[in-house]
């Protein structure tokens, strides 16, 4: 008999690729959300809708009684009563996974390793906040709450992904560097290059969910993120290799940044200091990551599809030449 998966969102990103993740392993999946994004599985007979806003316990009580699921993968759980909330409506399935957050870490280690590296904290004024300042906190309160859960007998887990890239991506922070790469033969990268912000390929994402909710442990989270991590002029690079074009990374210090007025905070997959998660709890469980030349492969494909060109994040083509035209004559 086929299990049953409900996906509280799933119909934008990482919820799009769980969906399709979930029918590839042969279940029956339902989709809990709103209604207010396209449906891109509104045709396929084997995914069934239950329209609710996820943050009223009514609507998810309503989507347990109809779908009666095995697992529920939350995807969209950003403040920790949403977690408190949906492992109580949802104590007695085989596996509830909460999608947490490498930004949930407090301290700055390399690698940030679960159950070692600290949490962040989080009080009752940023519980209840909507703001980018509070996400890591916000992620964090809700591992505890998972955390408290497990202990009261549910079995709910959590992953942490770090930044996700891929296909469908809404937030363009990997398009804007497609799109430069696309454009221009020359690109500014801030600081020396060699920065690392650990970033984790959806589809592989995906496959975390499902193999967390079929064999995690309750009450672990389980770092995600390519088991290969690149800098960011390595990034660059690839991205102009899968792409078959030529792009130059052009690494520029505070000093020549100050010529087009910006700073390294301006260029988006910017971090100062080096973001890295260990991965290997994941992997005990069966779980490994597509090479980094075919997630950026896909990634560049589905980018050319789109409309999508990152120019939320643009620090402004003007002020890069200006950058350039410095490192020129140095």
């Amino acid at each position: 008999m086929p299990r049953t998966a409900l996906v509280i969102g799933g119909t934008r990103f990482i919820g799009r690729h769980t969906v399709v993740e979930l029918l590839d392993h042969d279940y029956e999946v339902a989709i809990l959300n709103r209604g207010t994004h396209e449906n891109p599985f509104a045709a396929d007979d084997r995914v069934s809708h239950v329209e609710g806003d996820r943050t009223n316990e009514r609507a998810l009580r309503t989507a347990r009684l109809s779908v009666k699921p095995d697992v529920v993968i939350d995807c969209v759980a950003y403040h920790p009563a949403d977690v408190e909330t949906a492992t109580d409506v949802f104590a007695d399935v085989d596996g509830y996974v909460y999608i947490s957050s490498g930004a949930a870490y407090a301290t700055e280690e390399i690698p940030k390793r679960e159950g070692e590296t600290p949490l962040r904290s989080c009080t009752p004024e940023q519980a209840t906040d909507d703001g980018d300042a509070t996400y890591g906190n916000r992620k964090a309160a809700g591992d505890r709450a998972m955390f408290s859960a497990a202990e009261e007998g549910v079995n709910a887990m959590s992953i942490r992904p770090c930044i996700v890239y891929g296909p469908h991506d809404y937030t363009e922070r990997f398009d804007y560097w497609i799109d430069r790469v696309l454009s221009y033969d020359r690109v500014v990268i801030p600081g020396d290059g060699d920065n690392v912000w650990h970033r984790a390929y959806v589809e592989d994402v995906a496959r975390a969910l499902r193999i967390v909710a079929e064999h995690g442990d309750p009450g672990a989270a389980y770092n995600v993120g390519d088991r290969r991590a690149v800098t960011l002029s390595e990034m660059v690079e690839m991205i102009a290799d899968v792409a078959d074009t030529e792009c130059t990374p052009v690494p520029a210090g505070p000093d020549a940044l100050a010529a087009g007025d910006l700073e390294p905070d301006d260029f988006i997959l910017y971090r100062e200091f080096p973001h890295l998660l260990d991965t290997c709890a994941l992997a005990d469980l069966g779980w490994d990551s597509t090479p980094v030349e075919e997630a950026m492969a896909r990634s560049v494909a589905d980018h050319r599809e789109s409309d999508r060109d990152g120019g939320e994040w643009d620090p402004g083509r003007e002020a890069e030449e200006r950058v350039l035209g410095v490192k020129e004559t140095r």
